[in-house]
């Protein structure tokens, strides 16, 4: 549903659904039994300004009854923003695709008391393309690539990749090794797939492992396509979730302690998988604040980047119909600055 009201300061309108019927007498009185709690004074203001539109883009009243309409729209009161000190990078640009190395600390979209200081909202004032989306999302603490889309009729063909599961994704993560822990045994472990059924509860921050019956245990995600073509809501047993895990190098981090640089190649993309599926090995991604263990809360320790980047993306540009390869140009600060190379198969 396209909205009525342009993108403003990089920020789109924000919808709000509203029952065609109930115990209030106007749509005003339903926003503000909803949001008044939080700024009343405000929010009627808004709707004697005018900045309370329909579909059409024409203003509602407060005396608007409650039925006129079933969606309006309006923009955010945003409160200013701390800049975060980590700036992005355009990597490659062309009439359909952007493509950004994203640094750790940016959250892709807006989320929270992060809007002009995400990666989106930087993207289209900066670039002035109103029309930015981004076609996949990094988690805010890891650093790497993310495609935007620039128009809206091309879009769904790259949407499309990455919903098919046609779109090869490689990753680096640094993980501290257990004390004392053999480096040739640990190098024979690897590489190994690990594959499990993860599931995010809206508003809980951490993902869950969810427990699935032992004859859907072989039941590979990454193999579940083509055939007949399942409806989006019907649940799907076994495992939702599938890495592969490759050790790259060993050695020592900035601060002399043991290391391993590890090579990952998520098969699906559910919330922090790759980041669960290295905890469960014993080996939790460096700065880490939620796998193995939730930290409690606190300010960014700038210093301390979670050590996961998304560095490779390859896949066939359905448009052009070229092989599109991209990396990224950053490094995880805490690599091993001295090591061997792990042997691979």
């Amino acid at each position: 549903m396209k909205s009525p009201l342009p993108v403003r300061n990089g920020v789109n309108a924000t919808r709000l659904r509203i029952p065609l019927q109930g115990p209030w007498a106007t749509v005003h009185d339903f926003v503000l039994e909803k949001f008044g709690h939080i700024d009343s004074a405000g929010i009627t203001q808004r709707f004697h300004h005018g900045e309370v539109v329909d579909i059409d883009g024409r203003p509602l009243s407060t005396e608007t009854p409650l039925g006129d309409v079933e969606f309006l729209w309006y923009y955010r009161n945003v409160p200013l923003e701390t800049p975060l000190p980590v700036t992005e990078e355009v990597l490659f640009e062309d009439e359909h695709l952007l493509v950004v190395d994203k640094p750790h600390f940016l959250p892709t979209t807006p989320a929270g008391r992060y809007v002009q200081q995400s990666l989106l909202v930087r993207l289209r004032n900066r670039l002035q393309i109103p029309d930015l989306v981004p076609i996949h999302r990094l988690d805010r603490g890891t650093a790497g690539l993310v495609l935007f889309s620039k128009q809206p009729e091309t879009r769904s063909a790259y949407q499309l990749l990455f919903e098919r599961r046609e779109v090869a994704k490689q990753y680096q993560c640094v993980s501290a090794l257990p004390a004392g822990i053999d480096r040739a045994e640990l190098s024979s472990r690897f590489p190994l797939t690990v594959r499990n059924r993860i599931e995010k509860t809206k508003g809980v921050v951490v993902s869950q492992l969810m427990p699935y019956e032992v004859k859907d245990s072989g039941r590979r995600p990454h193999d579940r396509r083509g055939g007949k073509r399942r409806r989006s809501t019907e649940v799907i047993p076994g495992a939702n979730a599938s890495s592969r895990v490759e050790l790259e190098a060993t050695g020592t981090s900035r601060a002399g302690t043991p290391v391993g640089l590890f090579r990952l190649s998520p098969h699906t993309g559910k919330t922090h998988q790759l980041r669960i599926h290295m905890a469960l090995l014993g080996l939790g991604i460096l700065h880490d604040r939620f796998y193995p263990d939730l930290w409690d809360d606190a300010p960014d320790d700038f210093d301390a980047p979670l050590q996961l980047l998304a560095q490779r993306l390859e896949f066939a540009d359905p448009i052009s119909g070229r092989i599109r390869e991209f990396t990224s140009a950053r490094k995880l600060v805490e690599a091993p600055a001295e090591g061997r190379t792990a042997d691979r198969r």
